[in-house]
């Protein structure tokens, strides 16, 4: 019998999704799953020997090897024959992340709103987020509010804050496409386009009358507005494909 397939450690997921060549009509696509996109960063981005790159994703060098390689031909063949490249999908987890703050207990029955905080209001750029303000409901009523430090996370890291603080959703303002796509693995449910009072937006959700704009976008420099397909993609203790592991 086969060994089960082991999901690889992620630190923080990408935040640009799609790379397209700008003189290419129609470029042909080719997918880099975020395990590879990893093994690149932390090699090629950090400078990481593959032994470092193997504990920081917690599987073999041998792994690391394979992947690594996949991952750099895939690059080359889009670079060299002006494809798209797409970072999608794959076998992966969230590393853990430490907030370093006391969080209260959820419980069972609990959902967990994060919402995007800023003096009272719902801030409206998701990446530069400093705060989040958690809100339990509990048959259609808020029963505890806290605010929370984001821990200085950027774009690709919020997810694993959210994970972390166990939201099940989150309300903001604008939003890129990566960060969509990073709290879609994440399951976590995208409630974008609020703008005013944090405390209206969550209780109007409490109570199903939260009217939100699925396709609001964060219109900040930087941002991060690449587009992309995106299949299914959850951490490990969410939604689990086929082979037991995450996609």
């Amino acid at each position: 019998m086969p060994r089960p397939t082991r999901c690889r450690r992620i630190e923080q997921l990408p935040v640009f999704r799609s790379f397209s060549p700008d003189d290419v009509n129609d470029a042909e696509s080719i997918r880099m799953t975020v395990d590879e996109y990893e093994t690149l960063r932390l090699m090629d981005g950090e400078s990481l020997t593959q032994e470092a790159c193997a504990a920081k994703m917690n599987i073999a060098r041998t792994t690391v090897t394979a992947i690594y390689d996949s991952a750099r031909k895939k690059v080359a063949d889009a670079l060299v024959n002006g494809k798209r490249l797409l970072i999608i999908g794959g076998r992966y987890e969230y590393d853990p992340v430490d907030i370093g703050q006391e969080i209260t207990e959820k419980g069972n029955k609990t959902m967990r709103i994060a919402v995007t905080y800023e003096n009272g209001e719902v801030f409206q750029h998701f990446g530069r987020t400093s705060q989040f303000k958690l809100y339990d409901i509990e048959n259609g009523k808020i029963i505890s509010e806290q605010v929370v430090g984001s821990n200085g996370a950027g774009h690709g890291a919020l997810a694993g804050v959210l994970q972390a603080i166990k939201a099940d959703a989150l309300i903001c303002g604008g939003i890129g496409m990566g960060a969509r796509m990073a709290l879609e693995d994440a399951g976590i449910r995208l409630i974008p386009g609020i703008q005013g009072s944090a405390d209206d937006a969550a209780k109007a959700f409490a109570e199903g009358t939260l009217e939100f704009n699925p396709d609001a976008e964060c219109d900040h420099h930087g941002e991060g507005h690449e587009c992309g397909h995106h299949e299914d993609g959850h951490e490990c203790g969410h939604h689990h494909g086929e082979d037991g592991c995450c996609h």
